[in-house]
């Protein structure tokens, strides 16, 4: 990963998903969340990482699958990235509308280039780059980049995609490359859970919890956090924030280390610190 020093501020990386991406009131909504966090700390810089809007991949790739039932993986990756460049413009627009100073970038822009290997469906990210001449001039002018997440480049430059889930590894990534203060994950549910609370319905919020829990809880098919993203996360000692769009609902943290203090709201002066 490329060594950066960015000299104009703190920068946070916040990751909106595709399951609160749902219709156009929704881009609305995450809209003001992101306004109203960079009124709450004018200081940082936020890198925002947007899904596809919840149901497009899945519908691409049935449109896909309608011409090709196997369709080349290549031509697959690019016809999927164009619901995320849907979505970091249509946000990046809904941002403009409220005055905040918000320029959307694409793939190739955001600079993040991956060497992988591919097991079956299952492509494993080994090695990554990250050229972010680009991302810190938009920074040095703007107060929000909005990045597409899901997909990287390769050795040829070509589109990939970092499988389902994606956009969580895309921001672990970009927070580690970009030294930022804090990484957030942004879903539809309040937290991390003991298991998925869609399935449920005896799942168990938890504040606290080490990446070596959440890997295991992980791997007995708790998928809130995509497993690639928490092992990333873990190799480079990046604390993740898991929380909803409601400012004062309980947020989760994974670390190495369960002795933190608990905080309700990631604008407060204590995730600031971080």
């Amino acid at each position: 990963m490329q060594d950066i020093s960015f000299a104009a501020g703190p920068i946070a990386v916040i990751k909106l998903g595709g399951s609160i991406l749902t219709n156009a009131h929704a881009y609305k909504r995450a809209a003001v969340f992101v306004r109203n966090r960079h009124q709450a700390a004018p200081e940082e810089k936020l890198v925002v990482v947007v899904s596809a809007q919840e149901g497009a991949t899945d519908y691409l790739e049935r449109a896909a699958r309608k011409i090709a039932p196997e369709p080349n993986p290549e031509a697959l990756d690019l016809l999927w990235s164009t619901g995320e460049i849907r979505s970091v413009a249509l946000l990046a627009l809904e941002l403009q509308a409220r005055g905040v100073a918000a320029a959307p970038l694409n793939i190739h822009e955001t600079g993040l280039s991956i060497t992988a290997r591919t097991e079956g469906n299952a492509r494993h990210v080994e090695r990554v780059r990250l050229n972010a001449r680009r991302l810190c001039e938009v920074l040095g002018k703007y107060s929000v980049a909005v990045v597409p997440g899901f997909f990287a480049t390769d050795s040829t430059n070509a589109i990939v995609s970092l499988g389902r889930g994606g956009s969580d590894l895309t921001a672990v990534l970009l927070a580690e490359g970009l030294q930022a203060c804090r990484c957030e994950l942004v879903k539809d549910v309040p937290g991390y859970f003991t298991s998925d609370p869609h399935r449920d319905p005896t799942a168990r919020p938890i504040a606290h919890l080490t990446f070596e829990k959440a890997l295991e809880l992980a791997d007995a098919g708790c998928d809130l956090v995509q497993r690639n993203a928490i092992e990333a996360a873990a190799r480079s000692g990046l604390p993740l924030v898991i929380r909803s769009l409601r400012e004062r609902r309980p947020i989760s943290r994974i670390s190495h280390d369960q002795n933190v203090e608990t905080w309700t709201d990631s604008i407060s002066p204590a995730v600031a610190a971080i």
